[in-house]
């Protein structure tokens, strides 16, 4: 039905900037909002940012005024700029969409595969 296409991650030393792209396709009817989680090992899964169709934002306590949000709605790409990166943002990185489904009711999360990110000097 959906599918959401993840770039960006990789390797960089502290105090580094990386910039996470995900872009979602299929029969999309709307798209409500957009994140991005990250996992660390042994860890739960926890939100970053998250973007509404409407422009509001939200930020986790440990990435506000390093991260930025981002999206193109025409596009149904979400972006993550990350700046002054830090060893405790390494983690695996998803992109999330809440959206409606072409000819169907009702919304549902999807998920993209994942992209390392990789913090280390």
């Amino acid at each position: 039905q959906v599918q959401l296409v993840e770039s960006g991650g990789g390797l960089v030393q502290p105090g580094g900037s990386l910039r996470l792209s995900c872009a979602a396709s299929g029969s999309i009817f709307r798209i409500y909002a957009m994140g991005w989680y990250r996992q660390g090992p042994g860890k739960q899964r926890e939100l970053v940012a998250i973007i509404t169709s409407a422009g509001s934002t939200n930020y986790a306590d440990s990435v506000k005024g390093r991260f930025t949000i981002s999206s193109d709605n025409a596009k149904n790409t979400v972006y993550l700029q990350m700046n002054s990166l830090k060893p405790e943002d390494t983690a695996v990185y998803y992109c999330n969409a809440d959206l409606v489904v072409l000819g169907r009711v009702g919304i549902n999360d999807y998920w993209g595969q994942g992209t390392q990110v990789t913090v280390s000097s």
